[in-house]
């Protein structure tokens, strides 16, 4: 070998060995750096012919496993959705109130109530406690209503907070994706990065796979089938505020915006993340409590009217709306939240015993009934047993089921559809409704549970892999310092060997 190779060579060392004391110094500095992942000079031994040239460096490279980053972004979009899906659950969960204040045991409340009553049915104290009971279920009801309205207007406003995050990590995402096809300023290891953590923030509104191409290209599809475009000039995705009402909802007809997507609605294609659950909760869960407790309503306050007593009427005065009509379109949507106790029996709490009106009776409903008349007996219980027997049970009439609650057909739009049985009791459909609003706030719980622990574990696996080992990093560094310091005796050595073949010639 002669000395000019010799030389070469050991430069050539020299400059692997800086580079690569750089970058490892660059890892340490950034160990603690979100996002950061390790990255090595690869070196390549050139050959020329059957004798070593020297080494060959390249551009700095992370040690990334694509799989498992894309299983990450996976559960970052499972986590953020459930924390969102249980952070407004919650809420509802709250408004149905802790063992012996939900609307069940308001139910049982009003029938305890009139029980008394019909001890003692000209008691003005036990009728003021029948009105009380009756105020007790009709606030529990409102109660409820307003929560699930505020939740279902978290969700929209969620939706619009979360189509301009989105928004905004495209953009990135495209600016950095044409930088590194382009060859543009900056480390490209270093960009993808960059771009890796705006996909993960992406990844937390909704569910996106991203695959990564040669050349820095890279292609966004939604869990949905949706792919996403990369303009980073302009917003791609679009939304708008709105207010939501208890017979809002979305599609045709509607009154509720959509997630567009170029000008066509992709809203049913978004799924997962924070996105998709809050589009979930505001068009299909909360309506669907929503139908569940006006159909609560709305059938409490007719079959009382049926049997001779109007004890709930709508916020107006009005009398309560007819459960027999389908749902959808129709006055029930949103009574939960206006039922109210009758002014007339608020001002006569007399009338629980006597009646509010005549019923005429009749086939298949209930049968007549006559008001107790003034002067009537202080005794009356007729109306009271009608009460308890009819309008609280299973039959409109001995013999005569009510027509049952409605099961499917729910919502403002009449697609939905609740998840039991519907008995035929309202007490029972009361606590089949609470139990199955109460299991979903639960069943979201340990969906964040499990989610926020595989998150937890890939993310460990992945700092693992590709985050950066400062006792691994440090190990490195003294065997560069080695391979240095071998180059420089090389160095060295050529040195003296040209000083002797000088003063040779001399």
């Amino acid at each position: 070998m002669s000395l000019d190779a010799a030389l070469s060579i050991a430069r050539s060392g020299l400059a692997a060995v800086q580079r690569g004391l750089a970058q490892s110094s660059q890892n340490v500095a950034n160990a603690e750096t979100p996002g950061y992942t390790r990255k090595a000079v690869p070196q390549q031994a050139l050959v020329v012919g059957d004798r070593p040239a020297g080494l060959r460096g390249g551009e700095a490279a992370r040690a990334v496993d694509a799989a498992l980053l894309a299983r990450l972004d996976g559960s970052r979009a499972a986590a953020a959705g459930a924390a969102l899906r249980e952070r407004l659950l919650s809420g509802i969960e709250a408004a149905h109130g802790a063992a012996g204040e939900t609307l069940a045991d308001g139910l049982a409340g009003l029938r305890n109530a009139f029980l008394a009553l019909r001890a003692a049915p000209a008691d003005a104290g036990r009728q003021q406690e029948a009105v009380h009971a009756a105020a007790t279920i009709a606030e529990r009801l409102n109660g409820v209503s307003a929560a699930i309205g505020a939740a279902r207007q978290q969700a929209q406003d969620a939706v619009v907070t979360e189509v301009a995050t989105a928004n905004a990590a495209l953009r990135e995402i495209a600016e950095l994706t044409l930088r590194l096809k382009t060859g543009a300023e900056g480390d490209a290891a270093a960009l993808e990065d960059q771009r890796d953590a705006a996909i993960a923030r992406l990844a937390e509104v909704m569910d996106v796979q991203a695959v990564r191409r040669q050349g820095g290209d890279l292609l966004l599809v939604a869990r949905g089938g949706l792919v996403l475009p990369l303009d980073p000039k302009r917003d791609v995705l679009a939304t708008s505020e709105a207010l939501v009402a208890p017979d809002g909802f979305h599609g045709t007809g509607g009154s509720l915006p959509g997630v567009l997507l170029n000008g066509q609605d992709v809203t049913a294609q978004i799924l997962g993340g924070r996105l998709g659950e809050s589009l979930g909760l505001r068009d299909r869960t909360l309506p669907r409590y929503q139908a569940e407790a006006d159909l609560l309503a709305a059938n409490l306050a007719a079959r009382l009217e049926a049997q001779g007593l109007r004890l709930f009427t709508d916020a107006d005065g009005a009398g309560p709306p007819d459960p027999s009509l389908p749902y959808a379109g129709s006055s029930q949507a949103g009574f939960a939240g206006r039922i109210r106790v009758n002014p007339a029996v608020l001002a006569n709490p007399a009338l629980l015993r006597d009646g509010t009106h005549a019923v005429a009776g009749g086939p298949g409903g209930p049968s007549a009934f006559t008001p107790n008349g003034a002067g009537g007996p202080a005794g009356f219980t007729t109306l009271i047993d009608r009460i308890l027997d009819f309008s609280l049970g299973a039959e409109a009439a001995p013999g005569q089921a009510w027509a049952p609650i409605a099961g499917s057909g729910l919502g403002p739009d009449g697609s939905l559809a609740s998840p039991f049985a519907v008995p035929a009791t309202l007490d029972a459909y009361a606590g089949r409704l609470t139990a199955a609003q109460l299991g979903d706030r639960a069943a979201a719980t340990a969906a964040k549970d499990r989610a926020e622990a595989l998150r937890g574990t890939l993310e460990a696996r992945f700092g693992r892999e590709s985050g950066v080992d400062v006792d691994a990093e440090m190990a490195g560094i003294v065997a560069l310092q080695n391979a240095y310091a071998a180059n420089a005796r090389v160095l060295g050595t050529v040195q003296t060997l040209w000083e002797t073949l000088l003063g040779a010639v001399r």
